[in-house]
């Protein structure tokens, strides 16, 4: 395709001469390591290091020109091209290259702090059950057609994204639903995607390392529903019971399923029923009446299966194909995953890493009614130091035995975090142990389980990393976890 048709709707600093718009490009890049011959590749200036370092490296490979939204270093003697917003201009190159297949697609985009990744798996245990074949796309992992693809982000950079849908297309697929995180959102890697639905869960703290406030963290979820580069999406689920939700602005274009536990919402819940063994309650929408059993624990995945729902019939799902859908999906790896080797008490893996999740997790573990919840936490490195102590308080006050570990401490050191977190916990009159050592946390905190108590191994959830300060480790907290009961003589033995 000629240079001149990609960058066609992209801002430019200055035209391009007709023998630049010309030039014939065979693919796209922000990775220099990626780049092929004749393509184009796309130079981000970034926190930590310059994509101009590498559009040298980039030319070398084959790479016809470099776009950027700064000016060519010194020395380079290729095509340069300034772009007034180097990831916009990506998005919108993108999409011209592959010829917009998220305007052909059912393309969902969940946003919210919490229930992203769970309301992602429900939508698309539905749109299945429906017979589509579907793309997914978040924290956990990619899903395209069948096949599982490692996540390097929650919401991958346009140009991959694009390229995702173009493959799913090309497999005979019709419905994508995406995590579409405030990073994603903030940076420009969703700019001029066409949603059909968008979804929001809630608004809680978190990210401030990067939004630096609340009303920045939650203007950046709003651009899903504004539309960013793109008309707004079709329908809009919305979390009615949220507080964040009366800044939402919509456009009348938008059409807005509202949902929630309470009397305002329009799809709303009837009938619960909740135990260890799952979720029964009744969908109420309008007129419409039908039940939904699901294996997902506690209150706050009656508000992600009631977002899955709304967005199931906004793609028109006959309601007993939405039931089947649901009831479909037996877990979500990393979100209260129980790990079961026929130990007379609960352990569960869940990904909770702010306050809010953290009590949402706990929330869960009460309703099931234990002699007590044992909860194991840390906090990540790098990341916003003032939520550490609200996760410590938040752990205290709804535990009876808290164990504080490391999480991901990147480049901090891991006692200077669980320190930040202490406090919190030391508000609350609670029985608490330090263990900077994350496996040998795990040891104590089920070493002190009884039978009928819940064990809470939170922050990590689906990872199977550590990250220092100068390497990755493998690290999975439920293979610890099984490793740990089995040590101490529990095997689960099959049922005849």
């Amino acid at each position: 395709m000629r240079l001149g048709a990609i960058l066609a709707g992209v801002r430019l600093h200055q035209p391009l001469s007709p023998s630049i718009a010309a030039m014939e490009i065979d693919g796209l890049d922000f990775d220099s390591r990626r780049v092929t011959p004749n393509s184009l590749f796309f130079a981000f200036p970034g926190s930590r290091t310059d994509g101009r370092r590498f559009a040298q490296d980039a030319r070398q490979r084959g790479a016809a020109a470099v776009a950027s939204e700064t000016e060519a270093p010194d020395g380079f003697d290729g095509v340069w091209i300034q772009v007034e917003h180097g990831r916009q201009a990506l998005a919108v190159a993108a999409a011209n290259f592959y010829n917009h297949p998220d305007q052909r697609l059912g393309l969902t985009g969940i946003t919210g702090t919490n229930g992203k990744t769970t309301t992602s798996y429900l939508l698309d245990s539905v749109l299945r059950a429906a017979g589509h074949t579907t793309a997914l796309i978040g924290t956990i992992e990619y899903h395209l057609a069948g096949r599982v693809l490692p996540a390097v982000n929650t919401t991958p950079e346009s140009v991959d994204l694009v390229r995702l849908f173009a493959e799913l297309e090309e497999q005979g697929g019709t419905h994508a639903t995406m995590e579409v995180s405030s990073h994603a959102l903030a940076l420009g890697r969703v700019y001029g995607l066409h949603f059909h639905t968008a979804v929001f869960t809630n608004l809680t703290r978190d990210h401030l390392d990067f939004h630096h406030t609340m009303d920045a963290y939650f203007a950046a979820k709003r651009m899903l529903f504004e539309g960013a580069g793109a008309p707004p999406p079709r329908v809009a689920v919305l979390n009615r019971d949220d507080e964040a939700i009366q800044a939402m602005t919509l456009g009348s274009e938008t059409e807005v399923y509202w949902y929630g536990l309470g009397p305002d919402a329009g799809l709303r819940t009837g009938k619960v029923s909740s135990g260890f063994g799952g979720l029964q309650f009744e969908v109420q929408f309008g007129k419409l009446r039908f039940p939904v059993e699901s294996r997902l624990l506690g209150k706050i995945n009656i508000y992600n299966i009631l977002a899955a729902c709304g967005a199931g019939l906004s793609y028109g799902i006959a309601p007993e194909t939405i039931a089947r859908g649901i009831a479909d999906l037996r877990a979500v790896p990393g979100r209260f995953e129980r790990i079961d080797e026929g130990q007379p008490f609960v352990v569960a893996v869940d990904y909770a890493h702010t306050d809010d999740a953290l009590r949402n997790t706990i929330a869960v573990a009460r309703g099931l009614n234990p002699k007590r919840v044992i909860t194991l936490f840390g906090c990540g490195g790098d990341r916003d130091r003032a939520k550490r102590p609200l996760m410590g308080q938040a752990a205290a006050e709804a535990s009876d035995f808290v164990v504080l570990t490391s999480d991901n401490p990147r480049s901090e050191d891991p006692l200077a975090i669980m320190n930040d977190a202490l406090v919190g916990i030391r508000r609350v009159d609670v029985r608490h142990l330090v263990e900077p050592d994350r496996a040998t946390a795990i040891a104590r905190a089920i070493q002190e389980a009884r039978e009928g108590d819940v064990v809470i191994l939170a922050g990590k959830g689906h990872e199977t990393y550590q990250v220092l300060k100068d390497q990755t480790l493998p690290f999975d907290d439920r293979a610890v976890a099984r490793d740990v009961l089995r040590s101490y003589g529990y095997r689960k033995t099959a049922k005849p």
